[in-house]
C-alpha cells in the first residue's frame, strides 16, 4: 500500500508544484505577446488617425483651390463683359458680344448627344425574313 500511495503521491505532487511555479511565471513575466500586439493596435491606431487628417487636409485644400478657380472665373467673365461693353464700337455690336458672354455661361458643360430622330441602332444580326425570330428570341437557334 506504501509503494502505491507514494507512486501516486510523488506525480500529483510535482504536477501541484509544476502548475504553481508556472502560475507564478506567468504573474512575474512581462506579458511579450500582448504587449506587442498592444503596440501594433497602438501603431496602427496612430497611422489611422494620421491618414484622416490628411484625407481631411487633402479634401479642405481642394476645396479651397475650387473657390478660388470659381472666383477667378467670375473675375474673368465680369472682365470680359466691362471690356465688350467699353471696347465695343456700336451697340450691336456690344449686345452680340454681350448675349455671347451670357451664352457660354447659361450653357451647360454636359450636355448629353442624343440619336438623331428615326435612328435605330444596328447593334443586331439583320433578320433573313420577318417571321424568323429575332437573335434575341428565347428560341434562337433551338431546333423544334
Amino acid at each position: 500500500m506504501e509503494q502505491t500511495l507514494s507512486a501516486w503521491l510523488l506525480p500529483a505532487l510535482a504536477l501541484l508544484a509544476g502548475v504553481g511555479i508556472g502560475f507564478i511565471i506567468a504573474r512575474l513575466a512581462p506579458n511579450t505577446i500582448p504587449g506587442r500586439t498592444q503596440r501594433q493596435l497602438d501603431d496602427l491606431q496612430e497611422r489611422f488617425d494620421s491618414y484622416q487628417n490628411d484625407v481631411v487636409t487633402h479634401f479642405n485644400t481642394t476645396a479651397s483651390l475650387v473657390k478660388k478657380l470659381t472666383q477667378s472665373y467670375q473675375d474673368v467673365q465680369e472682365h470680359l463683359a466691362s471690356g465688350a461693353t467699353r471696347l465695343a464700337l456700336d451697340e450691336v455690336t456690344r449686345q452680340r458680344l454681350l448675349a455671347a458672354l451670357q451664352m457660354d455661361d447659361s450653357t451647360p458643360h454636359n450636355e448629353r448627344l442624343e440619336p438623331p430622330a428615326g435612328y435605330v441602332p444596328r447593334d443586331y444580326a439583320p433578320k433573313s425574313d420577318a417571321n424568323s425570330p429575332g437573335t434575341l428570341a428565347e428560341d434562337f437557334g433551338l431546333k423544334r
